[in-house]
C-alpha cells in the first residue's frame, strides 16, 4: 500500500496559456493504492458526489491503465472538481507517482508527468501537462512539446475560489482559434516578464507579466463578479491577478504581507455580487509526496 499526497495547482498564469504552471502548498489530494486484479476506485472529500468511479472515466483510472498497474485505488479530496485547481490533475498526479512506486515501475518524474496527462485527457478531451506537470514536479514549470522545465520559486499566492462551476471542456470552447501578430508579440513580452520575474523572486515582475488580452478575458467572461474581484486586489495590494486555470477560481500574485488583505478584499468582492466564496493563501509549493 502506498499513499501520495499532490497538491492543488494553477495553470496558465495568464500569460501561459497551456504553457506556465505552479504548485500550491495547499489544498490537495491524497491518494491511497494497493495492488489488485482490476482497479476499482473510491472517492471521498469535497465534490466527491460528482468524481465517476469508473475507472475509465476516472484520471486514476486511465493511469492505472497507463502503467498497467492495476489496484484499489482511494482519492481523497481537497480540491474541488471544476474549481481552476487542477482537482483532477492533483489526483492523476497523485495517482502516477503511487502506482509508480507501488509497481517498482522506475519511471522518472517527467516521465510520469506524461502519464498524468493520458489522465488530464479523460475530463479535458486532451493530455494536458500544465497542471499536472506542477503537481508532480512542484514549482513554477514550463511545458514544452519536448518536455517540461521546472524552477523552484518562491512566490507568494493568493487563490480565491468562488461557488460557480465552470466546465474545462466548456472553458477551452471560448478560446480564441487565432490571434494577430500584435496580440503575439505582447503575451511573449508578459511571458517572458513572468518567467524573469519566477527565477528572481519578484513579485512585481510575475504580477506584469500575468497580462495577457486574449485567453483571460474570454474566460473572464464566464466568471461572475471576475472584473470586481480583480480590481479589490488590485487595490489591496496584489501585483497582478487572473483566471486560474479555466476558472471559476482567480489566482493573485501578492508580496508576503498582503496575502490577507487580498484575500478578504476578494472574498468582499464577490460577496457584494451575492457569491459565496472561500480563500487559499500559498506560496508555491512542492509537488506530488510519498506519505
Amino acid at each position: 500500500m502506498v499513499t501520495v499526497r499532490a497538491p492543488a495547482t494553477s495553470a496558465n498564469l495568464g500569460s501561459g496559456f497551456d504553457v506556465f504552471g505552479v504548485a500550491f502548498d495547499r489544498p490537495a489530494d491524497v491518494v491511497t493504492v494497493e495492488r489488485a486484479r482490476e482497479t476499482s476506485i473510491e472517492v471521498t472529500g469535497v465534490g466527491s458526489e460528482y468524481i465517476p468511479n469508473d475507472p475509465e472515466k476516472n484520471t486514476a483510472g486511465v493511469v492505472a491503465s497507463a502503467l498497467d498497474a492495476p489496484a484499489s485505488i482511494s482519492i481523497d479530496k481537497g480540491v474541488r472538481p471544476s474549481s481552476g485547481l487542477g482537482s483532477s490533475a492533483a489526483s492523476a498526479a497523485a495517482t502516477a507517482v503511487a502506482l509508480n512506486e507501488l509497481y517498482g515501475r522506475n519511471l522518472s518524474d517527467h516521465e510520469l508527468v506524461q502519464v498524468a496527462a493520458e489522465g488530464e485527457a479523460a475530463v479535458s478531451g486532451t493530455a494536458q501537462c500544465d497542471n499536472v506537470a506542477p503537481a508532480i514536479l512542484g514549482g513554477f514549470t514550463v511545458v514544452r512539446e519536448d518536455g517540461v522545465e521546472s524552477v523552484d520559486a518562491s512566490i507568494p499566492l493568493v487563490a480565491v475560489l468562488p461557488d460557480i462551476v465552470i466546465s474545462t471542456r466548456d472553458a477551452r470552447h471560448v478560446v480564441p482559434e487565432s490571434i494577430t501578430i500584435e496580440d503575439m508579440v505582447r503575451i511573449v513580452g508578459s511571458a517572458a516578464t513572468l518567467t524573469a520575474g519566477m527565477y528572481r523572486d519578484d513579485p512585481d515582475l510575475v504580477g506584469r507579466g500575468m497580462e495577457d488580452d486574449v485567453v483571460t478575458p474570454a474566460r473572464a467572461d464566464l466568471i461572475q463578479g471576475y472584473d470586481r474581484a480583480v480590481e479589490a486586489a488590485r487595490e489591496a495590494g496584489a501585483t497582478g491577478a487572473t483566471v486560474s486555470g479555466a476558472g471559476p477560481a482567480i489566482l493573485a500574485v501578492t508580496h508576503s504581507g498582503d496575502q490577507r488583505d487580498v484575500a478578504a478584499a476578494m472574498l468582499d468582492a464577490f460577496e457584494a455580487d451575492g457569491i459565496d466564496s472561500r480563500a487559499f493563501t500559498s506560496t508555491i509549493g512542492s509537488g506530488a509526496t510519498i506519505f
